[in-house]
This record gives structure tokens, sequence and C-alpha cells, in this order.
């Protein structure tokens, strides 16, 4: 999808933003960076690791924080993605991107992927948001499917492409509307990894995705969201 008068603006583009940063490395005073970029771009909320909570969101601000779980191997037991995932809602959360076995996907295994996100939103209820993450790229179509599936069985709230650290790359727009197709109206669909100019962004939302995990939102908005302005 090219940029046109139908294209969605800058700003509406921030406002599907979880402007992210996971990077092992990463300080307190980055993740407060991010905030206040988050706030002066108009981005939805901010994705950040667990162990950044709780985070000083200004007074007045609609912005949402989202946490990993799992992250990024989905290799944790479901006990302790269910922990992790209840520790990060009392410490503030409001959205949980918890990461599947993609192993256990890639065999076949899409009750025990099922159990495992159902424990996850057990110990996350609503209003928690919680996004699954697939590592679409790390699977055929047919596993997709039956994963994305799997997910609204569980009741998840969103599929999402890719935790954006996977060798085997990030979100396509492929991925992306065979997720959305999949899924319908029972659940959205989250485009991350790789996406990093304002061009790609329009091409996933034009594929399906209602949010985007970017963390050059800087960059791939242009520097300016209307006022308000990856991974």
């Amino acid at each position: 999808m090219t940029a046109s008068t139908s294209a969605p603006s800058p700003a509406d583009v921030a406002r599907t933003i979880d402007h992210t940063l996971l990077k092992p490395e990463a300080t307190r005073a980055d993740v407060a960076a991010l905030v206040a970029e988050a706030v002066e771009l108009g981005t939805y909320s901010v994705c950040v690791s667990p162990s950044m909570l709780p985070l000083d969101v200004p007074a007045g601000s609609d912005l949402k924080v989202a946490v990993v779980c799992g992250f990024p191997s989905g290799k944790h037991t479901s006990t302790v993605k269910a922990t992790e995932a209840a520790e990060s809602v009392s410490r503030g959360a409001d959205e949980i991107d918890m990461v599947i076995d993609i192993g256990a996907a890639r065999e076949g295994r899409f009750d025990d992927v099922r159990a495992d996100i159902a424990a996850v939103r057990a110990a996350a209820p609503a209003p928690t948001v919680l996004k699954v993450i697939i590592e679409s790229a790390a699977l055929d179509d047919e596993q997709i499917v039956a994963v994305c599936r799997a997910a609204v069985e569980a009741g998840a709230d969103f599929v999402k492409t890719s935790t954006g650290f996977h060798p085997a790359g990030g979100a396509t727009e492929h991925a992306v509307r065979l997720m959305a197709e999949t899924v319908g109206d029972r659940a959205k669909v989250k485009a991350s990894g790789g996406v990093r100019t304002l061009e790609q962004a329009r091409a996933m939302i034009a594929a399906g995705a209602s949010r985007l995990g970017v963390s050059g939102s800087r960059a791939l908005l242009g520097g300016d969201a209307g006022g308000a302005a990856g991974y």
C-alpha cells in the first residue's frame, strides 16, 4: 500500500504503535526516554521488559503499558509465564505480549499451545489485553492458522507475528493477512518485527494489522506524527 489520500496519516499510524524497547542492555533511563518519546509521538503504548516495571507515565496521559512474557524464546513453562504475567499486571501492565512454545507449534501440539495461552489468560484476565506472539516466520501457513485458532479459543485478544529476535525474520504482509483472515472478528492482529518505514506500516495495516510493534517510531513517522508524533 502506498501513501495516498486513503492511507492512514502519520498521526493515525502513531496511534497503532506499541513503541518498543526490549534490548537486554536497556536501562531505566532508556525506558524513561522511551515513555517521554511515546507521549510526544502519540503512540498507543510502550512495550518493555517486565523488570522495567513500574513505569512513570505522565499524569493525564492515556499511554498504555505493554509487557512481554516468556520472551523471547517461549520455552518457559506455563506456570512461569502465568506467574510473570500476573506479576506484571500487579505492577502496572495494561497488556501482556506472551510468546508461545514455537517448537510445540512446529510439532503440531496445538492442544499444548492452547493450554499455554489459557494459563496466561487465567493469570491475566480481562480487562488486561493478551497478545500472543506466534513467531510466524518460523511456521508454515498451516501451523500459523492452527496457532491462531488455538489463541482465539484460549481467549487471546491479539495474535502477533514476531518477537523481532528470531533469525527466521519478522512480520510479512502475507502472514498478517493470513492471521487476520483466520481470527476474523474474534481477535486482532499485531505486526511486529522489521516494520521500519511508514510505507511498511501502512502495508501491514492494509493487510489487517490494527497494532504495530515498532522500536524506531520516530524514524518511521518521519519525526512528526501530526504534532503527536523496529522492531
